[in-house]
Parts: C-alpha cells; structure tokens; sequence
C-alpha cells in the first residue's frame, strides 16, 4: 500500500517572538514493511535545521528561528510504501536493549488501578507474553473509552484511566504502564494511520511496542485494538509521548498561542 501524507501544524501568537527552537520528529525510517519514498520537512518562516539521530535511534530535526515571527508554520509531505508484517517490527535501528525499556516516567508511573488491570490480564492470559500483551491491549481498551478533546499532552496513565477516557496517547501511556509492571518491555510510538473513506484527520496516531521473546518487537494499537497493519506509517518511538513527540519546543517572547493542524492520509496502489 502507498500512503500520502501532508501536515501542516501552525502554531500562531498574540504578539511577535523573537526566538523559536523546536525539536523535530516528522521523519519516518525505512523497515521491514515500510519504504520511505519522498518525505520533505520545511518551515516558515524558514529557519536553519541540523539533523541528527537522537538515542533511540529517531532522525531528529532541531529547527532555530531567530528573528521576529507572529506564527510558525510546520510542513510535513511525503510517500511511503508499506505492507503488512502482522505488527512484528523489524529492521529497525535499535540502539538500546529492550530491557531499557521498563523504565518507567512521570507519564506512565503506575498506581493501585493500574496494577490491578495488569494483574487481572496477567491471570486471564495462557502464560505467554504474547498473549499478555493482547489480554493488556483489550483490558486497557476496555477501561479507556475513546474521547477526544478531554485529556491533553500531560495527562498520566493513572489520570486516563481513572478518568476512563481518552485518546490513542492515554491508550499507550496506560497500555506501557501496566506492560512495564508486569516485566514486559514495552514502548511508545508516534505515527500516522489511514482509515479507508477517510482523508482529513485531526491529529497524527500513536501505539505501543512491546518485546515477545520470540517474535522482537510487536505493535499494538491499542485504540483500534490491532496490531499495526499496512495502514501504520511509524514515524518514531521513545518511552512516552514527551519522548517521541512530533513537534516540542520553546519560544521566547509572543504571548499565549493558538495551534492548528492540518493533517490528510491517503492511500493509493503499492507499487508494481
């Protein structure tokens, strides 16, 4: 399947700043299931990018706007070739051992409910960590309905779940949590999806990765409840959101902000 992507994320102030520097993570890597066909970054007001890689191995892009500017406009277009792997992960750079992966944050600390989930899908599963991992993925859902517009970017598992709503973030923040205390790697990834009869979409998507023996890693969307299909492009992973974000930074000067984003995901033939 090829997937076309085009966002645009502007961000526009009360008054002039006079100094931006945001910390990119818009660009997707090849893999098994997924090419990279074009992909173009830019902003304006146009300003200098140095890319590096950051420690989980994600191409990171920090962007520097040094002059007087009363909005900034973030572009993201390209194309990628994608296929569907059963949500297991691999060729990907993977510069950390799994077992980093159990480190816990401020965002998916777990508290009494959390802990209770896990158990009760420790014990309804048949002892695998596959199955664990599923058992998690339908449990977590289950307590979480979908809402949007209720919970926002620093929102914690233990608040989603006590709330018992959410987006695909609070999904994997709660999924990771519980995941990590039962000894299971697990990990946040930021991406896009595309639904068949949809084209414009009001944000990017996210899910979870955990590490089954066996297997490496496995995808779960939590919010969808499925593994990563060929309608996932994975763009980057970190061990919450604040980690993997798209878009993160600070500015200097301006006032209060208002944000926008535009976002349509299209899907045509895969290449012959």
């Amino acid at each position: 399947m090829r997937i076309l992507i085009r966002q645009d994320t502007t961000y526009r102030y009360e008054g002039p700043a006079n100094y931006s520097v945001q910390a990119l993570r818009l660009v997707p890597l090849g893999h098994a299931g997924q090419t990279v066909l074009s992909w173009r970054v830019a902003a304006l007001p146009a300003g200098r990018i140095r890319e590096s890689r950051d420690a989980y191995g994600n191409v990171l892009q920090m962007l520097y706007l040094d002059q007087l500017h009363e909005a900034l406009t973030i572009s993201v277009a390209g194309e990628v070739e994608t296929s569907d792997t059963g949500g297991i992960v691999a060729g990907t750079a993977e510069p950390l051992p799994p077992l980093f992966f159990l480190r816990q944050t401020e965002l998916t600390a777990p508290d009494a409910a959390i802990r209770a989930l896990a158990a009760a899908a420790k014990a309804a599963s048949d002892g695998t960590p596959i199955d664990l991992a599923h058992r998690l993925m339908d449990a977590v859902r289950d307590g979480v309905d979908y809402r949007i517009g209720e919970t926002h970017a620093a929102t914690t598992a233990a608040e989603a779940l006590a709330h018992g709503y959410g987006v695909c973030q609070d999904h994997t923040h709660v999924f990771l949590s519980a995941a990590r205390h039962l000894g299971l790697p697990a990990r946040y990834v930021s991406g896009y999806l595309w639904f068949e009869g949809d084209t414009e979409y009001e944000a990017s998507h996210a899910w979870a990765e955990a590490c089954i023996d066996g297997l490496g890693w496995v995808g779960f969307d939590v919010a969808n409840r499925i593994c990563p299909t060929a309608a996932h492009v994975r763009v980057a992973c970190g061990l919450d959101y604040l980690e993997a974000s798209p878009v993160r930074g600070r500015r200097r000067g301006g006032g209060e902000e208002t944000l926008k984003v535009r976002l349509k995901v299209d899907a045509g033939a895969a290449q012959q």
